[in-house]
């Protein structure tokens, strides 16, 4: 049997076995809904999930305001947030939720107020989308990245920045700057 053939009849096998599991092999890359996987099962009560993220240890939470019909939501969705690795690198630092930039479902704010999702992305100022908004544990925002990232590679340094505080002592440009430098790239 020829390798090419072999590798075929692999990549099938594996495919058949992930594919109840709900994963989905992708250009080498093991993928699952993001809405499921990625996301937080959301509360409406973003002042107890700052309580659950700092009771479960986590770095921060993060906000994906986005609204329907966004492209570059629906592409973060299918070909970033779908992927193993980063639903894996994501849940294992931050809590992540997604805002409807319009939407009209209520919520408590991080200071406990009732307030609609289109009313808390008017006062986070979050008007593009997607925009990525990581909060501290007490809240506060510590991170905004607006639109969709260049790639897998480029969002899993954007946790890696926030988790490790880099944030702190540089912005995220400068940052992507000094690790490409690292390697050499």
């Amino acid at each position: 049997m020829s390798p090419t053939r072999r590798h075929l009849i692999c990549a099938a096998l594996a495919a058949q076995l992930l594919a109840p599991a709900g994963f989905v092999i992708a250009q080498g890359a093991a993928t699952r809904d993001a809405m499921t996987h990625f996301f937080d099962a959301n509360t409406g009560d973003l002042k107890a999930e700052l309580a659950d993220a700092r009771a479960a240890g986590k770095k921060a939470i993060l906000l994906m305001y986005e609204q329907e019909g966004c492209p570059a939501c629906l592409y973060m969705k299918q070909h970033v947030l779908n992927r193993v690795d980063v639903q894996e690198l994501y849940r294992r630092h931050f809590v992540s939720f997604t805002i409807d930039i319009n939407g009209a479902v209520p919520l408590k704010d991080f200071g406990g107020r009732d307030i609609s999702e289109k009313t808390f992305a008017a006062a986070a100022k979050a008007r593009a989308t997607p925009t990525f908004a990581f909060h501290d544990l007490s809240g506060t925002e510590i991170v905004r990245i607006t639109g969709a990232v260049r790639d897998v590679g480029e969002f899993k340094l954007l946790a890696e920045f926030v988790a490790s505080g880099a944030y702190k002592t540089r912005q995220f440009a400068e940052y992507k700057q000094l690790q490409s430098a690292k390697k050499g790239g």
